[in-house]
């Protein structure tokens, strides 16, 4: 039984990744900070399950700012692979907590390959979740392997630290060290402080009633968008690939965050017109039919369940998206969209679900969230 260590167990791409080592036989360790309240609770169905609790699945107190504590994990657990999913992942608050970004991202990386070596553990292999934003400024479209880095934030100046010294390490001391460069993947379990959550939960709350409008930044922006699960898959095949190598995964798509948005109404059944530009751009109602909302949940099996219902209130001409320079980037990111020739060439990995697919999967999740629990 192979033992995998993931840090950042309790995200996105940690709890599905966990899913995916245990369905194949993994015995799987988790690195969890402590906190005051709980954050477990993408993976508490499969923590609460009796056959996999300290059986299949272990969770350990730690943090990657902690060297002495990633030392001795490392000992205690002696793990085959490492998946370092941990991270201040939020671009624009990375912003606002730069020192903390870099301790985390850039310098969390570093003390956990020193472990690494410290511990001993020549034959681990390790994984290192790096990012589209270490392209930031692009210099080539669309962005592959050898694209040149420019980073425009102090998230993607502390990933462009973290990604150098898995390449310096993997060649000064030989480690199986490798780098996923990972474009945007979304999914239900998405943060909802991100943008594309935040898009879907909001469309489900002003179709139950329960929000008005919809607040965004730049609607410009364009980002390549894929589905998490596929990309968690594609970590495994990087870190079992018989030499260790970086890799980017991406659709080969871009789409902007407006695009996102009117995508996330139509599937819930509001169709949107655009007036104004840039800071004074608004979102208004054209049309409104829930019979699109109404589809994605089967109502008759759900109806004892439901405690709102889509609202009557909501008309044509109502404004339901805006935008407000306060979540403008001091410096933006206008385009990423990636090349994954490679990934689809040597790791057969390629991405499936289609952008509207995978909007629409992310609505469906929120609206049935929304009309049982109303929030």
């Amino acid at each position: 039984m192979k033992k995998a260590l993931i840090t950042g167990i309790t995200g996105q791409d940690g709890s599905y990744l966990t899913e995916i080592l245990l369905e194949r036989g993994y015995e799987v360790h988790g690195i969890i900070r402590r906190s005051s309240s709980f954050n477990t609770q993408r993976i508490d169905h499969l923590y609460s399950n009796p056959e996999i609790l300290n059986k299949k699945l272990f969770l350990h107190y730690g943090d990657l700012v902690d060297t002495s504590n990633l030392n001795r994990l490392l000992e205690k657990i002696g793990p085959d692979e490492i998946y370092n999913l941990a991270a201040q992942s939020h671009v624009k608050v990375s912003f606002e907590i730069p020192d903390y970004t870099a301790q985390v991202d850039a310098l969390g990386t570093l003390r956990f390959l020193d472990a690494i070596r410290e511990v001993g553990l020549k034959k681990v292999r390790f994984y290192q979740a790096s990012t589209s934003e270490l392209y930031g400024k692009v210099q080539e479209v669309p962005q592959s392997e050898k694209t040149p880095f420019y980073p425009r934030s102090p998230y993607g100046v502390a990933k462009l630290y973290g990604y150098w010294i898995i390449v310096n390490y993997r060649e000064a001391y030989d480690l199986f060290a490798c780098n996923g460069i990972l474009f945007n993947h979304e999914s239900p379990r998405r943060g909802e402080t991100f943008v594309t959550r935040k898009i879907t939960r909001a469309a489900s709350l002003i179709a139950a009633g329960l929000q008005k409008i919809l607040t965004l930044g730049n609607l410009n922006s364009k980002r390549d968008w894929g589905f998490a699960p596929e990309y968690c898959e594609g970590m495994i095949k990087i870190i079992n690939h018989s030499t260790a190598e970086d890799f980017v995964f991406a659709t080969g798509e871009t789409h902007t965050v407006r695009e996102f948005v009117v995508h996330a109404f139509n599937h819930i059944g509001i169709e949107l017109d655009w007036i104004g530009e840039e800071e004074n751009e608004k979102g208004i109602v054209r049309s409104i039919n829930f019979d699109a909302g109404k589809s994605l949940i089967d109502f008759e099996s759900k109806k004892s369940d439901l405690r709102f219902d889509f609202t009557t209130s909501l008309k044509k001409g109502d404004v339901v998206v805006a935008v407000n320079p306060s979540y403008y980037r001091p410096t933006e990111v206008d385009l990423l969209i990636g090349d994954p020739t490679k990934a689809e060439k040597i790791l057969g990995w390629k991405a499936k679900t289609k952008f509207s697919d995978l909007v629409k999967i992310m609505v469906q999740s929120d609206l049935e969230k929304v009309l049982r629990r109303g929030f």
